[in-house]
């Protein structure tokens, strides 16, 4: 079995005083676009469900190196513990997509090279959940601060090094919206089912929970409102454009979500 119906949902969260998604190409600050609007990767946000995924026990490829389920020490030694080289393309994404969570559901790049020409592994997996870049509702305010050091970093600590020890930004405040859909179609290739979309609608609402570091502190991120879209048939009843487009959120983390016909919206309120 696989997905039975088309799946659109949005996720609405808020920050203070936080550092949602640093930009390591602008010294860590948050992510901004150029008309000054806050940005959350599909990236960052994918990561946050696998670490929820993981903290329930779940099998999921694309493991940090500071938070495994188990000791592999790359992406490659953990793909090889299930991809064997003797086995189809065809079969190997079935084992992959049996295993890895994430792999049926977001898909993954399996493109290993060999000690021989033409011996390695090129396994494309499109998977049926797409996520999307979040946004803020408005302009975003980020302040920068200057943290210093009181100890010495090196030496025998009878010279004092430079106090200056580097930057901190943050955001202030701000409402955030992410959209997402899941395609039956590319389901039925990864057997991604209904229970595991389930399951993301479980995770969702719990995305920022156990995720506190110095630049987001425990309670700066939080989940408001998770919006799900059911539709009734594979294809889905309007598209997911139009299904987005239907939601709006207002600059205090109020939204608006009318009925598009028979597809009526669930509301999920955050963890």
């Amino acid at each position: 079995m696989s997905l039975t119906n088309k799946i659109d949902f949005a996720v609405v969260f808020s920050v203070k005083n936080a550092n949602p998604n640093g930009d390591p190409l602008d010294g860590n600050r948050p992510r901004t676009n150029y008309s000054g609007t806050g940005e959350v990767s599909d990236v960052c946000i994918k990561r946050k469900i696998r670490n929820r995924l993981m903290q329930e026990g779940r099998n999921v490829f694309v493991q940090s190196d500071d938070n495994k389920l188990d000791e592999c020490k790359s992406l490659r030694e953990r793909a090889e513990t299930v991809i064997k080289k003797n086995k189809t393309p065809s079969e190997n994404t079935q084992l992959a997509c049996e295993k890895w969570f994430d792999v049926r559901a977001f898909g993954q790049v399996f493109a290993y090279s060999g000690e021989k020409k033409g011996a390695g592994v090129s396994i494309p997996i499109r998977g049926p959940v797409s996520i999307h870049t979040a946004f803020s509702v408005d302009k975003v305010s980020i302040t920068s601060t200057q943290i210093t050091k009181s100890v010495s970093g090196e030496g025998d600590g009878t010279k004092k090094g430079s106090d200056t020890m580097g930057m901190k930004h943050r955001v202030d405040e701000a409402i955030y919206v992410s959209y997402g859909s899941m395609n039956p179609q590319l389901a039925c290739k990864t057997k991604f089912n209904d229970a595991d979309a389930e399951v993301i609608k479980g995770i969702l609402p719990k995305l920022f929970e156990n995720d506190a570091s110095s630049a987001r502190p425990d309670g700066s991120m939080e989940v408001l409102k998770v919006i799900w879209w059911q539709h009734n048939s594979p294809h889905g009843q309007c598209s997911s454009a139009k299904v987005h487009r239907s939601l709006i959120v207002n600059s205090d983390g109020s939204i608006q979500c009318p009925d598009l016909g028979e597809l009526k919206p669930e509301i999920v309120d955050g963890f």
